[in-house]
């Protein structure tokens, strides 16, 4: 029997299949990550959209499960041991997602660090950088006097899509021709460029014609696009 009531966020948001995989999130980056690797898997599970205000990610039933209130965050009801697991940081549900079922990080000991090591750097750099530049080419920042903070998130930017470009040079996917959770973690950041930041032609894209298969390539997957829906949309 899958017990999840002691986990506070259940009141606010009660499942109404307790035995599925609770899923807390937005329609963004970090957030389809988990679904579209949700929807790779086949795993069953239910997924709540969570706004970014007190009455989401601020609230004290969120924050009951990730104090650090962002999503996406997750309860599994059968976990290790059986028992239920919460996470937060989408990179470690990747990682969990990945070794519950066996797929989309290779089973070979070098291959699978070199995987992580992907996964780190969309983590680490894609990320960040990505959201500065959103920050302040789309958002508040676009009103800042100082052009400066744009030019440098814009330059790294550009120095990230070229690590990006050279790696993809002769390859299918980040590991070749395997598709793993390295691609589920730097493709919806890759694709919000020139989707909800408008950053096209600030960022010249097309000078990065292996990067753009490869964003066509993962588009084009069916559980790609149910997991960038999920839930509801950016």
């Amino acid at each position: 029997m899958h017990i999840l009531s002691h986990f506070p966020i259940t009141e606010q948001w009660p499942p109404a299949h307790p035995e599925r995989i609770q899923l807390y999130s937005l329609a963004t980056p970090n957030g389809v990550k988990v679904s579209i690797m949700l929807e790779e898997t086949g795993l069953p599970y239910e997924a709540y959209r969570i706004t970014l205000d007190q009455q989401g990610v601020l609230s004290p039933a969120f924050l009951s499960l990730n104090p650090n209130n962002k999503i996406p965050a997750m309860i599994d009801p059968d976990g290790p041991d059986g028992k239920p697991l919460a996470l937060f940081e989408s990179g470690a549900i990747l990682l969990y997602l990945a070794e519950k079922t066996g797929s989309f990080l290779p089973a070979d000991a070098a291959q699978r660090y070199q995987t992580i090591q992907w996964l780190m750097f969309q983590m680490g750099g894609v990320g960040p950088m990505f959201g500065q530049l959103g920050f302040f080419h789309r958002f508040a920042g676009k009103e800042y006097q100082d052009k400066r903070p744009l030019q440098r998130y814009v330059a790294e930017t550009r120095r990230l899509l070229n690590v990006l470009e050279q790696r993809l040079t002769g390859r299918n996917w980040i590991m070749g021709e395997q598709y793993t959770i390295a691609d589920m973690a730097i493709f919806p950041w890759v694709r919000i460029l020139s989707g909800y930041y408008q950053a096209s032609e600030l960022l010249s894209l097309d000078d990065y014609p292996h990067l753009q298969a490869t964003l066509e390539r993962f588009i084009a997957r069916p559980a790609v696009a149910r997991g960038l829906a999920i839930p509801g949309t950016v």
